[in-house]
């Protein structure tokens, strides 16, 4: 058990504030199956916390003839159809961004999704007007794993990136909140531990992390493994 202090939160949210990860595979597998492309599952979890148009790119050559454009826009008609997995809230993630907006904690969100797909999912939970900062692919050069997101919610929550804890889900994420200098705590709804031990903390979802006076997080979840160095 950890007792974190910090002067404001940032979530990821697919995979962090929503399971949307079994949707989000059914839709790019249907891509590559639509193309004949190979894959494995470790190309489909390639696109967890990243932004797809650019892991399309890296990934341009199982699609010759076909644009990154068409192919992203193909993978996101898949998102209206209805036998898709249901995206349900991460257990503790409502709960803990009010909590902590109850604290006067700022908060943001950084996520790879697009402006309307990050506003329609936070309506969904319940917690848009309880964040003060937003930030979306389409606000970014660079998406994860660089830090581009999680330092412009920094600047714009205006806190330096030291004292914000960062919550992710994906091992590229983790990336990027550590990258940016903040305190990262990895929330194992989609990955084992072992891909997070990037993150400082670990916890299995967000029933393991309660607002403290101070504000503070206490986070329940164990500490990855020292690095070796």
């Amino acid at each position: 058990m950890a007792v974190i202090d910090l002067d404001a939160a940032v979530f990821d949210l697919d995979g962090t504030l929503i399971d949307t990860e079994p949707r989000n595979r059914v839709m790019w597998t249907r891509l590559f199956d639509a193309h004949g492309a190979p894959y494995d599952d470790a190309v489909i979890a390639s696109f967890a916390g990243r932004r797809g148009r650019e892991v399309l790119q890296e990934l341009a050559h199982l699609f010759p003839g076909r644009t990154v454009e068409e192919l992203f826009e193909q993978a996101q008609s898949y998102g209206t159809l209805p036998d898709l997995p249901h995206a349900a809230p991460v257990p503790g993630a409502v709960g803990l961004v009010r909590s902590l907006a109850g604290a006067g904690v700022p908060l943001a969100v950084v996520t790879s999704g697009r402006r309307g797909y990050a506003e329609g999912l936070l309506a969904e939970l319940g917690v848009r007007d309880l964040l003060d900062v937003v930030v979306t692919a389409d606000d970014v050069d660079t998406g994860k794993p660089h830090p581009e997101g999680y330092l412009a919610a920094a600047r714009d929550l205006g806190v330096p990136p030291e004292a914000a804890v960062g919550f992710e889900d994906a091992p590229a994420g983790v990336a990027a909140v550590k990258s940016a200098g903040m305190t990262c705590v990895g929330v194992g709804t989609t990955q084992p531990a072992d891909a997070l031990a990037g993150a400082d903390h670990v916890v299995a979802d967000l029933n393991e992390v309660d607002v403290v006076p101070g504000p503070a997080l206490r986070v329940r979840g164990p500490r990855p493994r020292e690095h070796q160095s």
